[in-house]
């Protein structure tokens, strides 16, 4: 009897103590590691949900800037970090999904090295090319390249980027060799592209609206599986009949794999809730983000399809980071 007594004791108290831990959590600020420079796409995701979930956690929220090695470094560096809840990774389709893809080897594994707290927002690209480009479709392009290899010339804002690869799988689907022409950005790209020095640029729907709109350049198809309210005129790269084609690239906050439950279940509760505020949801919109309103079911299924899926299409192409 007395040591049955014992064992329930044990485990009562083993239960309190979970249980205090989790009402704990957290006990000092956390970070956010963001694995490019300040300033981008993924940086201001970043700062946009963790203002807010900074007051629901009631500890702040520092966003933490780690570039280098083509988003390895940050990256890896939450994947080896203390998983206590208290350090998570800006994850999207570019450090989770791309860069394995893309890399002989690396130093984390994204399927097994962390767990979703939640998807935020979704982004596609847009085909923009030079005004005086003598094409008035994306079929145009793709029926001249087929007869003419390697003579157009596509820009990206660098090897193993978005932008790079949403053109050059496309490309691959369509059949068709168009000169790929890295640059140090997305600025750079256009300095060339304006004047006719490059004739295509695949480039983040957000930032190519500005120059669409301003009449610097002409859009001629969007990445993603539907329109743009942004431009309805614009269709899709599958309405074109170009190629058989979409992409669409998602951003959003990870744990490692290790995280406890009470604490990763109290991150993805606040996270859900951050969403849902309207001026988060206003913010990402006006920015020409689509917000993301997935189950944690969801989520998981889409970040493990997007590895499955975009992993074989990078290796089928042949595409690698160097």
């Amino acid at each position: 009897m007395k040591k049955l007594l014992f064992l329930s004791a044990a485990v009562f108290l083993a239960g309190a103590a979970a249980l205090a831990g989790a009402q704990a959590f957290p006990t000092r600020p956390l970070r956010v590691i963001v694995p490019q420079p300040p300033g981008g796409g993924y940086d201001s995701a970043a700062r946009i949900i963790g203002e807010p979930l900074a007051a629901l956690l009631g500890q702040p929220v520092v966003v933490e800037n780690r570039p280098g090695g083509g988003t390895i470094i940050g990256t890896d560096a939450v994947a080896k970090a203390e998983p206590d809840g208290h350090t998570l990774l800006l994850g999207g389709s570019a450090n989770v999904v791309f860069t394995p893809a893309l890399q002989k080897s690396l130093p984390f594994n994204p399927r097994t090295d962390f767990v979703a707290v939640g998807l935020a927002v979704a982004n596609t690209y847009t085909l923009v090319v030079r005004n005086d480009l003598p094409f008035a479709s994306l079929q145009d392009v793709v029926q001249h390249a087929r007869a003419n290899p390697g003579k157009l010339t596509y820009a990206s804002a660098g090897n193993g980027t978005g932008q790079h690869l949403v053109a050059a799988l496309m490309w691959h689907v369509a059949g068709v060799n168009v000169t790929h022409v890295p640059y140090k950005g997305a600025q750079a790209a256009y300095q060339d592209l304006l004047p006719g020095r490059v004739d295509l640029f695949f480039d983040a729907s957000q930032t190519a609206k500005a120059q669409i709109d301003a009449g610097r350049v002409r859009a001629m198809a969007v990445s993603g599986p539907e329109r743009l309210p942004t431009h309805p005129a614009v269709p899709t790269v599958r309405e074109t009949g170009a190629a058989d084609f979409d992409m669409v690239n998602w951003i959003g906050y990870f744990a490692p794999a290790a995280t406890p439950a009470p604490a990763l279940a109290r991150l993805r509760a606040d996270f859900v809730r951050v969403m849902a505020m309207p001026d988060v949801v206003a913010r990402f919109e006006k920015s020409g983000l689509k917000v993301l309103r997935l189950s944690m079911a969801e989520t998981e299924a889409l970040v493990a399809a997007d590895i499955e899926k975009w992993g074989r299409m990078i290796r089928a192409a042949g595409l690698h980071a160097d």
